[in-house]
């Protein structure tokens, strides 16, 4: 498998391949997926938009990961700044960068994708923080919970409800710039 940047086409192009792999890491229906495509088509336009993907030898999407800077008038900004007070708002959304999807396939998670998907994302990310939110689970048996934190992402607000999904939601922050890697 390999790593690569992906620029906003990149995506575009590859877009049902993204929606199917987002649909089955989130365990999402199909008539969810329709309506997250669109969204998805838009945010390659945001600006400070970072993206990179895992591909299999064969060219199959293993996994994929992309964010941007976080600002006043996108929805995820908005419902996150609604639930924070004044300093958490300066602090967490002032220079923030939005680590909005990052995804593996079920089949190949547990090999240390989403690990080298969110270091090359954080790595390539503008700002001085980010921020991502993920479905609250049990940290210690969900990878992705054991994977932020061993980013050192700390809790920003917990049992959070957004609009259009019955679960709660985790919002997690770290500060950038991510330090190097340990040898």
């Amino acid at each position: 498998m390999r790593l690569v940047p992906w620029q906003p086409d990149d995506l575009v192009r590859r877009l049902d391949d993204v929606v199917a792999v987002y649909g089955q890491a989130m365990g999402y229906r199909a008539e969810l997926l329709e309506s997250r495509r669109g969204y998805i088509a838009t945010h390659v336009r945001r600006p400070g938009f970072r993206a990179v993907a895992t591909l299999t030898t064969d060219g199959h999407l293993a996994g994929f990961g992309y964010g941007y800077t976080s600002a006043a008038g996108q929805w995820w900004h908005d419902q996150v700044r609604t639930a924070l007070d004044d300093s958490a708002r300066r602090r967490w959304l002032g220079d923030c960068f939005e680590v909005v999807e990052l995804h593996v396939r079920p089949p190949a998670q547990g090999h240390g994708i989403g690990d080298r998907q969110l270091r090359a994302l954080l790595t390539m990310a503008a700002g001085t923080t980010t921020l991502l939110s993920t479905p609250e689970a049990d940290e210690q048996t969900s990878r992705a919970w054991r994977l932020y934190r061993r980013y050192g992402f700390t809790d920003i607000l917990r049992d959070f409800r957004f609009p259009g999904d019955e679960r709660a939601f985790a919002v997690l922050g770290r500060d950038l710039p991510l330090p190097p890697p340990e040898r």
